[in-house]
């Protein structure tokens, strides 16, 4: 049971993933991109998989240290709740993400590599989404906002 929801908990996700880096500019894609909901199923999946080893979870979050975090996953449901709650909080990453890329005017040719990385490895993927968009950010700025020269003074 713990494998199936292991499992399951991906491919709760993987339909969302698919029109944010499939269908990125389908009306519906943003309609789904928008909604939190969109994690619910996978935290159903963690719930299920965290209330059998809460005491061992609240040991871990509530006073946390290697050797209490190792003693959960360890546990086959401790490992497949993290895994749960790791797939939904990418998913919201990943949403937030395409939202932001919508509305700074990213190619979705640039974001979908992007999103992919995301998926396997969030924590790489929103750095580089963060530093591509504050980058956009400062030219956005310098174009409104030039700097005056010497020569452009009264």
């Amino acid at each position: 049971m713990t494998g199936a929801l292991f499992e399951l908990s991906f491919w709760l996700a993987a339909p969302v993933w698919l029109l944010l880096i499939f269908a990125p500019t389908w009306y519906v894609t943003e309609r789904v991109a928008r909604s939190p909901w969109t994690v619910v199923p996978v935290l159903c999946v963690y719930l299920g998989l965290a209330i059998p080893v809460f005491p061992e979870l609240w040991t871990a979050v509530s006073g946390p240290d290697l050797d209490t975090f190792r003693d959960l996953v360890a546990l086959a449901d401790g490992a497949g709740a993290i895994w749960a709650q790791v797939i939904a909080w990418d998913l919201l990453i990943g949403q937030w993400m395409y939202l932001e890329s919508r509305r700074l005017g990213l190619s979705p040719y640039l974001m979908a590599p992007l999103l992919v990385l995301t998926i396997l490895l969030s924590p790489i993927g929103l750095l580089v989404f963060l530093g591509l968009r504050a980058a956009l950010d400062r030219r956005t700025r310098r174009t409104r906002h030039p700097r005056r020269t010497a020569a452009s003074s009264p």
